[in-house]
């Protein structure tokens, strides 16, 4: 595999090229690059065990997701019927509940939203009243400047 890669972890002409460069613009780019030439081959090993370690992961968490949903652990049996359908009635009414609140929180923020849109019409008439009031009042001829 890293016999026909142009940068491979060895001292190839590319490599030290890439190295002297990396020290010439930005010392740790040069230094990154030695320890790719001098450990590079390691670096393989611990992609593969990084790998392994978090393919590991995901599986474990795919084997408990079945047990998961947005509700809670509505899967799991503690092995006693009367408990489990106690339980499943509490998380149903708290569903319930939450379900309550949600709807009482969107009723509020329509009820918000109209207040904030009655408030805004509403200092802009003021603004649009004022407005046309100077507008009159400057051209009025008998606002007191006539000779």
């Amino acid at each position: 595999m890293y016999r026909t890669a142009l940068i491979r972890p060895d001292w190839t002409p590319a490599t030290i090229a890439l190295m002297v460069l990396g020290f010439i613009v930005f010392w740790p780019l040069g230094l990154a690059m030695l320890a790719y030439i001098l450990f590079g081959e390691r670096l393989q090993a611990f992609k593969r065990e990084a790998n392994g370690k978090v393919d590991g992961f995901g599986r474990f968490c795919r084997s408990q997701g079945s047990r998961w949903r947005h509700d809670g652990w509505s899967h799991f049996s503690s092995g006693n019927m009367a408990f489990d359908e106690w339980r499943k009635a509490e998380l149903d009414r708290i569903e319930e509940e939450r379900r309550k609140l949600d709807e009482m929180r969107s009723e509020f923020e329509d009820y918000m939203r109209e207040l904030r849109r009655a408030r805004d019409k509403e200092e802009f008439d003021r603004f649009m009243r004022e407005r046309n009031a100077r507008r009159n009042q400057v051209d009025d001829p008998q606002n007191g400047f006539s000779g």
